[in-house]
Formats: C-alpha cells, sequence, structure tokens
C-alpha cells in the first residue's frame, strides 16, 4: 500500500457506508434528544402550595390537655409532621383541642397525615405520663385548605388560642369556622 492511500484494506460498499451514516445520524440523534430531555427534566419541578388549618379536639371534649405540658405535646407533633416531609407553621390549642397550620406535602393524603398525627400523640401522651387525664382524640378532625396569602392572619390566630377562648367556647369557634369556610354544619357531631 502506498502513503496517501486509503488505510482500509475493504473499502465499504455504497450500501454499507449509507447503513453506518444512518446508525451515526440516530446515534447523534437520540444523544441530542436525550441531553435535550435531561435539560427539561434538571430544570422542571414540582411546585405545590397546600395550606391546611386542622382542628381536632379531644374525646368527648374534656379538658385533659395540660398547659404546663403541651410545649412537649407540641414539640412531638412537629417531629411527626417533619417525618412527613411537611412544614408545620404552628400549632397550639387549649385544654381540649388543637390547632395546627401546616403546609402537606402532595405525596401524603391528608387522611393520612392526620391518622398519623392523632395515633402517635395519643400513644405518645398516654405513654409519658404528661398528661393522666388524657383519654384519647375524638373521631374526625376540621380541615381547611387556606390560601398563602393568609398565613399571617392564620398564624396569629392559633398563636392566640389561650386569648380567644377566654371569650369563645371550642364548639362555638368549631361552628364559626365551619361557617366561614361554606361548610353545612352536622349536629350529630356537636354536643
Amino acid at each position: 500500500m502506498q502513503p496517501g492511500e486509503d488505510d482500509y484494506p475493504i473499502k465499504p460498499s455504497p450500501e454499507r457506508a449509507t447503513y453506518f451514516w444512518n446508525r451515526k445520524k440516530d446515534f447523534l440523534t437520540w444523544s441530542f434528544l436525550a441531553v435535550l430531555r435531561a435539560k427539561i427534566i434538571l430544570t422542571m419541578s414540582s411546585y405545590r402550595q397546600l395550606l391546611y388549618h386542622l382542628v381536632f379536639r379531644t374525646k368527648d371534649s374534656l379538658p385533659t390537655i395540660k398547659q404546663d405540658q403541651s410545649d412537649q405535646l407540641y414539640a412531638y407533633i412537629t417531629g411527626i409532621v417533619k417525618n412527613k416531609s411537611s412544614h408545620l407553621y404552628r400549632i397550639n390549642g387549649v385544654e381540649n383541642h388543637l390547632h395546627i397550620l401546616s403546609d402537606l406535602h402532595p405525596s401524603i393524603a391528608l387522611a393520612d397525615f392526620m391518622r398519623e398525627i392523632k395515633a402517635s400523640s395519643s400513644l405518645w401522651m398516654k405513654n409519658t405520663g404528661y398528661f393522666p387525664a388524657f383519654k384519647g382524640w375524638s373521631e374526625g378532625y376540621g380541615s381547611f385548605t387556606c390560601s398563602y396569602m393568609d398565613l399571617g392572619r392564620l398564624t396569629d390566630y392559633v398563636k392566640h388560642q389561650q386569648e380567644h377562648h377566654r371569650k369563645m367556647t371550642f364548639e362555638e369557634e368549631y361552628r364559626s369556622l365551619l361557617l366561614e369556610y361554606g361548610l353545612e354544619i352536622d349536629e350529630r357531631y356537636f354536643p
């Protein structure tokens, strides 16, 4: 073989050359699409804002949440919320009920979230000895979706529960919340 001649001992046929060129073109096309897809995946994200005002009471609305121990209860519930990849904005309550203002991760169903909070905190309250009169939570709960624009107002509302309940009972407050959110009141659930 003389210098300058093709280094290939066998020259590819035109059909074979076309086949390899098309394969190279397909590879480049798929590579480009893969890079484009990766870029879209990297630049896309899921956005959500699921703000809930949650209200639930003790069994038979008995005043069994001792306020001098409530901070430990709130810390425990905060841990439950964090473990559910959610964000707790505010928690507070009085002797017979709690208010939680929380973001809810979209992979968590609200019913499961509340079941976990109520079951775990009930067990914890009974086992710690901090709340000896506590018999459990009542069935059900109030769940109200809220606008992020109302976060400041709602945070203050939850924060000032003790002051609020000097003027209003839980039943009056709960009725008011149901009406405010346009829900029909079922009298079977009021003592």
